[in-house]
């Protein structure tokens, strides 16, 4: 029998991330999803979704994880960096504090939870983070941003970093870029605002570039926005 292929995904308690449980599941992968609030996940009662409440900022909710991906699965085929927290304030506005909140889960979160499974990953796997086009240098800015927009541009330069030094053993590393994407968390930080994309049609796209894009890509920023920045 052939092994079940794996996928580890953050931020799955609502938006993006929800449905890419939903469709990673399936499909027959295994899932592991990871969120603060497991409950949404828990309760769609799949045999192959496991889910544990998580919080990029402990430490030993990342030894939960290895611990389960040890005893469990002994492999990672995809890890998808999904989970973000955004902050909308005026810069001046801005404490050490929420700079704080943002980077350590957009970023040091991210690097933390890679670092921890890359040992899991063979040179087919893939880790897919999620930026924003906020990040991407050239492109159009919004104040209110600073601390969030700064943060995504982080993790496109981190992906590309890792895939350098893992170019030999794997796993490949690409990030996209989002754009506005209609989500309970865009809609706390912009009431009213209304997105050109759904979460569910872009987590098809993630959905089919997680489990094929590291054959064609590595080191890359993909743009994914209808928009010309």
């Amino acid at each position: 029998m052939k092994p079940t292929k794996t996928v580890i995904i953050t931020g799955t308690s609502r938006g993006i991330g929800f449905e890419l449980v939903h469709l990673f599941a399936n499909s027959g992968y295994s899932v592991l999803a990871l969120s603060r609030n497991a409950r949404p996940v828990a309760n769609l009662n799949f045999e192959n979704i496991t889910a544990l409440s998580f919080d990029l900022n402990s430490s030993k909710d990342y030894e939960r994880v290895e611990a389960f991906v040890l005893n469990e699965w002994s492999k990672v085929d995809i890890l998808i960096n999904n989970a973000g927290t955004l902050i909308n304030k005026p810069f001046s506005a801005t404490t050490f504090e929420d700079f704080k909140q943002v980077y350590n889960t957009n970023v040091f979160g991210v690097a933390e939870l890679t670092r921890r499974m890359i040992p899991f990953m063979s040179k087919n796997s893939h880790v897919v983070t999620i930026s924003s086009m906020g990040g991407v240098q050239g492109s159009v800015k919004f104040p209110g941003l600073a601390a969030y927009s700064s943060s995504k541009g982080a993790v496109i330069t981190l992906t590309e970093l890792l895939a350098e030094e893992y170019k030999e053993s794997g796993p490949s590393f690409n990030v996209l870029a989002l754009g506005a994407v209609q989500t309970e968390m865009l809609e706390e930080a912009f009431p009213g605002y209304e997105a050109p994309n759904t979460a569910a049609q872009m987590g098809a796209y993630i959905f089919e570039f997680a489990k094929n894009g590291q054959q064609l890509y590595n080191g890359k920023l993909l743009q994914i926005s209808s928009s010309t920045p």
